[in-house]
C-alpha cells in the first residue's frame, strides 16, 4: 500500500493558557511535533479574521506568509503553505514572489495554495474588494497562470482582463525544479476542478466517501479534456475525523470543537477507528488527508496522528 499524505493544518492560533508573547513558540512546537510524527506538510489559513466553524471571529489571527517564512527556520522536512490563499487578498506576481522566497528559505519545501476567496467580512472590514463568485472564478484561473508561468518560464508576459504581468522576472529560481507544488482548494464541479485538471498538483476536498468519488471521476474527465494524466494529481480531503488517544480526550474534544463541526465528524475515534475509516476514503481515490489544531492541539494527539499514518501505510 503507498503511504498516504498527511498535512497538518493550522487554523487556529487560540490556545488556553499560552500568553501573546509565547504564541509563536507554541505555533513552532505543534509544527515540529508534527514533523517529528511523519506529517508531510504545515500548513495555515490565509485569513485576517477567524472563520466560522473554528471560533470567534475575533480570536487572534497571524498573517500567513510572515508566519511560514517563520516556520521555514524551525522545521526541516514538511511542505509549507497556506491552505489556501484568496486570489483576491494579493496580486498574483507578488504571491508567485512570495511563495517563490518562501520556497528558496524552506530549501525547496514550498507550495503554492490557491482558492476564490470567501470570507466577505475581512474583505470589507480590510477594504479588498470582494466581486461575485463568477469574476473571482475568472481571477483564480489567470492568477494560476500567471504562477504556472513565472514559476517554469524567465521573463514571461500574460495580458489578462484582471492581471497582468511584462517580462515579470522571479529570481533567485525557486529551487524545486518546475515551481512549488500548486494545490488549488475547493471541489465545484463547474469550475474549479476543472482548474485542477489544468494547473493543479493537488487537491483538497470537503465531504463523504460518495461525494469524494464523484469529484474523482469529474476530475478524471476533465483531465482526459485536458490531456491531463489525473495520477499525477494528489488528491487530499479534511480528515472527516476527530482523533482522541481516550476518553478525557475525548471530553476535551467535544468541548473545544463547535457543535456544526462535531455533527460533520461524529464522535472522536481511538487510532485504530481512525485507520479503519479512512482506509476507505484511500480506497475511494483520496491520496491524503488535512487533520487540523482544533483537533490535534497537543503534542499527544498529533502523535497518536502519526500512528495512525502509519498503520495506513502498513
Amino acid at each position: 500500500m503507498s503511504v498516504p499524505f498527511f498535512g497538518f493544518h493550522m487554523p487556529s492560533f487560540t490556545f488556553e493558557g499560552v500568553a501573546p508573547e509565547d504564541l509563536f513558540a507554541h505555533v513552532v512546537g505543534l509544527a515540529q511535533t508534527a514533523e517529528e510524527a511523519g506529517f508531510d506538510m504545515v500548513s495555515v489559513m490565509d485569513h485576517f479574521y477567524q472563520i466560522r466553524g473554528v471560533g470567534e471571529e475575533t480570536e487572534p489571527m497571524l498573517e500567513a506568509y510572515t508566519t511560514l517564512g517563520a516556520l521555514s527556520q524551525r522545521t526541516s522536512k514538511v511542505l509549507l503553505g497556506a491552505l489556501v490563499t484568496g486570489v483576491t487578498y494579493r496580486n498574483p506576481a507578488l504571491l508567485v514572489k512570495e511563495v517563490t522566497t518562501l520556497d528558496v528559505l524552506s530549501g525547496g519545501r514550498a507550495v503554492l495554495g490557491l482558492g476564490a476567496a470567501w470570507n466577505e467580512d475581512e474583505h470589507r472590514g480590510y477594504g479588498f474588494d470582494f466581486p461575485r463568485v463568477g469574476r473571482r472564478m475568472d481571477r483564480l484561473e489567470e492568477a494560476l497562470r500567471i504562477a504556472r508561468a513565472m514559476f517554469t518560464e524567465d521573463r514571461p508576459t500574460i495580458e489578462g482582463r484582471y492581471f497582468h504581468i511584462d517580462r515579470a522576472l522571479n529570481v533567485p529560481r525557486p529551487l524545486q525544479p518546475g515551481g512549488p507544488r500548486i494545490l488549488v482548494g475547493g471541489g465545484g464541479e463547474q469550475r474549479t476542478l476543472r482548474l485542477v485538471a489544468r494547473y493543479a498538483d493537488i487537491s483538497n476536498w470537503f465531504g463523504g466517501i460518495e461525494e469524494m468519488r464523484r469529484k474523482g471521476e469529474i476530475l478524471e474527465r476533465y483531465c482526459a479534456e485536458e490531456g491531463r494524466d489525473p495520477s499525477t494529481i494528489l488528491r487530499t480531503a479534511n480528515a472527516p475525523i476527530m482523533i482522541a488517544t481516550g476518553p478525557e480526550d475525548a471530553r476535551r474534544l467535544e468541548a473545544r470543537i463547535p457543535e456544526e463541526r462535531r455533527r460533520l465528524v461524529g464522535p472522536p475515534l481511538l487510532p485504530e477507528q481512525a485507520a479503519d475509516k479512512l482506509k476507505s476514503f484511500l480506497d475511494a481515490g483520496i491520496g491524503g488527508f488535512t487533520f487540523g489544531n482544533a483537533n490535534l492541539f497537543d503534542r499527544e494527539l498529533i502523535l497518536a496522528t502519526g500512528e495512525v499514518k502509519r498503520m495506513l501505510s502498513a
